[in-house]
């Protein structure tokens, strides 16, 4: 930006043009990829790495500059070989193995702004969950996870009343039938962020039956992300989280308002 301004300054760019550039933004050409550096300024957080298909050499080097200009950084599906390289290259990196995520200055857990819940059904759905808790963290949202509260025991989803009610917005993770966001939207006033999972035996088809069974939910407020994307709907929750505002206090809810009418008449 100040090289731009400098040279629409001494005339060796119109303002015009210098206009043009600025509303682009500036990009970082690494040869194999083109870094968005005013994605921060545009959208509120900086460019995210997605490191399925990518050499450690080029999430190295991409991940560093990401750090240089924003402090922080965020790759998402990094294989093993890829982790090391990064571990090894970035001060202060943390792996994240179950979430095949790394990150350069995430917040710790309890600290952020409002709440964020992901709630996943099983154990086995960990991996997708944790990816989304790990970036909703990232952008700086408090994150609280509950895990293991699937449909199939639901005694386990109704002990944790109070903490789906305190959230701004949720992510609910399942594989199966896809049943646990439907459940989890007809008890909540926020909005629920549904992610399908490819766990499941053979008619689940990889994910596909829970997908469309969250498609078609009943509920009301469910939205829904493709298959086994925990890093999209941690992102769109925490979008929602930090312009929701403060959380419905349970007393002051039209059903507690009620309640105290019925018990005073």
């Amino acid at each position: 930006m100040q090289a731009l301004l400098e040279s629409v300054r001494d005339g060796h760019v119109s303002v015009q043009e210098g206009l043009s550039q600025w509303n682009e933004g500036p990009v970082l050409d690494l040869g194999h990829s083109r870094l968005d550096l005013d994605r921060e300024r545009r959208c509120g957080q900086p460019e995210v790495v997605y490191g399925e298909g990518k050499s450690p050499e080029q999430l190295v080097e991409i991940a560093r500059a990401l750090q240089r200009v924003h402090g922080r950084a965020l790759v998402t599906r990094v294989e093993p070989e890829g982790a090391r390289a990064l571990m090894s290259a970035l001060p202060g990196a943390v792996h994240h193995e179950l979430a095949r995520c790394i990150t350069v200055g995430l917040s710790s857990e309890g600290e952020g702004v409002g709440q964020v819940v992901v709630a996943s059904a099983g154990t086995s759905d960990g991996p997708v969950a944790q990816e989304a808790a790990i970036t909703a963290r990232f952008m700086g949202a408090r994150v609280r996870e509950l895990a293991d509260v699937g449909v199939a025991g639901l005694h386990r989803l109704l002990a944790e009343r109070d903490a789906l009610q305190a959230a701004r917005s949720l992510v609910v993770v399942a594989g199966m039938e896809g049943a646990l966001p439907s459940v989890v939207g007809g008890l909540v006033s926020r909005p629920v962020i549904a992610v399908p999972t490819s766990v499941g035996y053979g008619a689940s088809f990889g994910g596909l039956a829970a997908l469309l069974a969250m498609l078609n939910s009943c509920s009301a407020g469910v939205s829904v992300v493709n298959i086994d994307n925990g890093f999209g709907a941690g992102y769109a929750a925490a979008m929602i989280n930090e312009r929701y505002g403060e959380p419905v206090p349970e007393s002051s809810s039209s059903m507690q308002g009620f309640k105290e009418r019925v018990c005073h008449e």
